[in-house]
C-alpha cells in the first residue's frame, strides 16, 4: 500500500465516525447548534495552528477553491447531514452517502478534464450500485425524506473534496482545510449565538465527545490526511476508498449507538472491497 493510499484510508477511517459523533451531539443540542459549535471549535483549532506555525496566507488564486472547500465540506455538508440525522439513523445515512466517491470523481473529471478508463468507471459504478442496493435493503425498499438532505450533501461535499484535492497539490493538505476554516469562524460564532438562543442545550459526556471528535477528528485530522492522500494518488482513486466508509460507519453505529446491523453487511462489504481493488488498479 502506497503512502498516499494509507493517508486517504486514515481519512476514511476518521470520517466513518462522523455520523455516530453527530448523533451523540444531537442528544443534547439542536441541529443548528451542533453545526455552529463544531464550526467554531474547528475554526479555532485551525487558526491557532496556522498562527503558531506562522504559515503565510495562500496566494490570491487559491482563495476561490478554498471558499468552495469551506462552503462544501465545512458548512454545507455538516448542515445537510445533521438535518438528515434528525429523522434518519446513522447507518442509513452512511450507506446513502456511500455514493460520494462517484460524485467526487465525476466532479473532478468535469473540473479538470481528466479521463478515466472504462474499467475504472465500471468498477466505480458497480460499487455505487452495491451501496444503493444495501441502502434500499436497510430501509425496506423505500428512501426516507431525509435522503433529500443526503443527496444534496453528496453534491456539495463532492465539490469540496475535489477542490481540496486539487489545492493539496500546491500546498500542504492541512493548510488547505486550515485556510478554508478561517473565514468560517465569524459565520460559526454568529450561527452559534442565534442557534443556542432558540434551541435547548444540554451538555453530557456524549455531547462533548461528539463535538470534540467532529472538530478535531473528522475535520482537522481526517481532512488533513484525506487531502494529502488525494494529492498523492489522485482525487478519483482516493475517492473510491470511501466506498468502504458506509460499512465502517455501520460497525461504529452498532458499537457506539446500538443500531441493528443485518447479515447483508458482510455481503456488501465483499462487493465494495472488490470494487475498491479494481479501481485502485485500473489505469486512468
Amino acid at each position: 500500500m502506497s503512502g498516499g493510499t494509507l493517508l486517504a484510508a486514515l481519512g476514511v477511517a476518521a470520517f466513518s465516525l462522523t455520523f455516530p459523533a453527530t448523533a451523540w451531539a444531537l442528544e443534547g443540542l439542536g441541529p443548528w447548534s451542533t453545526v455552529a459549535c463544531r464550526t467554531v471549535l474547528t475554526s479555532l483549532i485551525a487558526i491557532v495552528a496556522l498562527a503558531v506555525l506562522r504559515v503565510r496566507p495562500p496566494a490570491r488564486r487559491h482563495w476561490g477553491g478554498l471558499l468552495v472547500v469551506a462552503s462544501g465540506v465545512v458548512v454545507g455538508y455538516p448542515i445537510l447531514t445533521t438535518l438528515a440525522l434528525q429523522t434518519s439513523t446513522s447507518s442509513h445515512a452512511a450507506v446513502v452517502v456511500g455514493l460520494l466517491p462517484v460524485t467526487t470523481a465525476a466532479y473532478s473529471a468535469l473540473r479538470t478534464g481528466t479521463r478515466h478508463s472504462r474499467t475504472y468507471w465500471v468498477a466505480a459504478l458497480a460499487g455505487a450500485a452495491v451501496v444503493i442496493a444495501f441502502a434500499l435493503q436497510q430501509s425496506g425498499g423505500a428512501l426516507s425524506a431525509a435522503d433529500l438532505y443526503l443527496f444534496g450533501a453528496l453534491l456539495i461535499c463532492a465539490a469540496g473534496y475535489a477542490e481540496g484535492g486539487r489545492l493539496a497539490r500546491e500546498m500542504p493538505g492541512w493548510q488547505v482545510i486550515g485556510w478554508a476554516l478561517v473565514p468560517c469562524l465569524p459565520v460559526g460564532l454568529a450561527g452559534a449565538a442565534v442557534a443556542l438562543s432558540f434551541e435547548p442545550a444540554r451538555l453530557t459526556g456524549h455531547v462533548v465527545a461528539g463535538l470534540v471528535w467532529l472538530a478535531a477528528g473528522s475535520h482537522c485530522f481526517g481532512l488533513t490526511v484525506w487531502y494529502r492522500g488525494m494529492a498523492a494518488i489522485g482525487v478519483a482513486r482516493a475517492s473510491q476508498l470511501q466506498l468502504a466508509q458506509p460499512l465502517l460507519t455501520l460497525v461504529c453505529s452498532v458499537l457506539l449507538l446500538g443500531e441493528h446491523l443485518t447479515l447483508a453487511a458482510p455481503l456488501a462489504a465483499v462487493g465494495v472491497l472488490v470494487c475498491i481493488v479494481v479501481t485502485q488498479r485500473a489505469k486512468s
